[in-house]
């Protein structure tokens, strides 16, 4: 018996510029040679982007630490109905490999679960420890996850009452080197400007959040290629943050504010210096899942193009985690809109269709 094709027709976007007017599915895979006759063919029509990449999100954490298999569920089919087919875990304490056996559910590049300083981050998230035992809890979080390893570089310190690093700077060099030894990628959540200057000093390949940049950390990081991650949905927070702080930590919340109000300035500066950047909404934890086309229209006003948010948001960050797009014979994971989210970055929060593993699952 022929297995059935599914045919795609309309405008097939292969990269930023290159359009192809139809490609077929045969079993799981993409081909843009025509199948032999007889086939049972189903047909749809559209604006094809690949997978979209949610390149920070957290998959089975809830507010309060881990949650359980129906919410993470949940949390991994709110993600795909938006068209986020491939997600970059970035730090989770749920061991979530049972979602790789699933069709229907996104894929997932794991860093393992948090490493953070002794109680320096939120409660029930991390391995908290001190800097002595950096090193080890990165070769061990390395060998869990999917070759990337989670740091919480900068917290609030209590001590100051404001943002300060959480690891002195060779216990930074030596576990990211430990990390690089077992294959992976370091990426470290930091909010604030000393922590960017100690990771880029030690080597990190990737920083979350970096509303801290300063014109010598875009410099590093651009000469450096060091990427960044803005989850700009996750910074808008900041402003109710600094609210609940205000009468304890007064200065944290000044800072918090000041970060908040050049946020666009800071990536737009970053953008314009060449400093890599990808999307991520920081989904699980506080925020909801799902919110990839909201973070893509965030960049724009960051002073992205749109082509330049597609590419964070799809064809640059599949490249980025080294899993294909649209190539010939790639498994077939993509997402089809009404129009073409080139011209218009808001028609992706619209999609039509989405294909998993072949199967046309929305």
């Amino acid at each position: 018996m022929t297995s059935p094709v599914l045919h795609i027709k309309g405008s097939v976007l292969v990269g930023p510029q290159e359009v192809r007017q139809e490609l077929w599915i045969v079993g799981s895979q993409i081909t843009y040679d025509r199948p032999s006759s007889g086939a049972d063919v189903q047909s749809v029509t559209g604006w094809v982007l690949p997978g979209l990449v949610d390149a920070h999100c957290h998959i089975g954490l809830g507010a309060h630490g881990a949650v359980d298999d129906a919410t993470t569920e949940d949390q991994a089919v709110a993600d795909r109905d938006a068209g986020a087919l491939l997600l970059r875990d970035a730090g989770s304490p749920a061991n979530t490999r049972w979602i790789d056996e699933r069709q229907d559910l996104p894929r997932i590049v794991r860093a393992g679960r948090h490493i953070a300083r002794t109680r320096r981050y939120i409660r029930n998230y991390a391995h908290e420890i001190e800097p002595e035992d950096l090193t080890m809890y990165v070769h061990r979080e390395a060998r869990a996850g999917d070759g990337w390893v989670k740091l919480v570089g900068d917290w609030i310190d209590r001590d100051t009452g404001d943002l300060s690093p959480c690891w002195p700077r060779e216990a930074l060099a030596s576990a990211i080197a430990a990390a690089h030894e077992e294959g992976a990628r370091v990426t470290a959540h930091c909010f604030g400007e000393e922590s960017l200057r100690d990771f880029a000093a030690a080597g990190v390949d990737c920083i979350e959040h970096a509303t801290g940049l300063a014109p010598d950390t875009i410099d590093s990081f651009a000469a450096q290629g060091i990427a960044i991650v803005p989850t700009l949905v996750n910074i808008d927070t900041f402003a109710s943050i600094a609210a609940g702080a205000q009468d304890k930590y007064p200065v944290y919340s000044a800072h918090l504010r000041d970060l908040h109000s050049r946020r666009y300035e800071t990536f737009a500066a970053a953008h314009d210096a060449g400093v890599p950047i990808y999307l991520g909404t920081d989904a699980g934890g506080v925020l909801p899942h799902g919110l990839v086309a909201q973070e893509a229209a965030e960049l724009v006003r960051a002073g992205l193009s749109t082509i330049e948010a597609l590419t964070a948001a799809s064809w640059g960050a599949r490249s980025w985690l080294h899993r294909p797009g649209l190539q010939e014979g790639a498994g077939a994971d993509l997402v089809i809109y009404p129009g073409d989210p080139r011209e218009d970055i808001g028609i992706l929060a619209a999609p039509e269709h989405i294909v998993m593993r072949g199967t046309v699952v929305l």
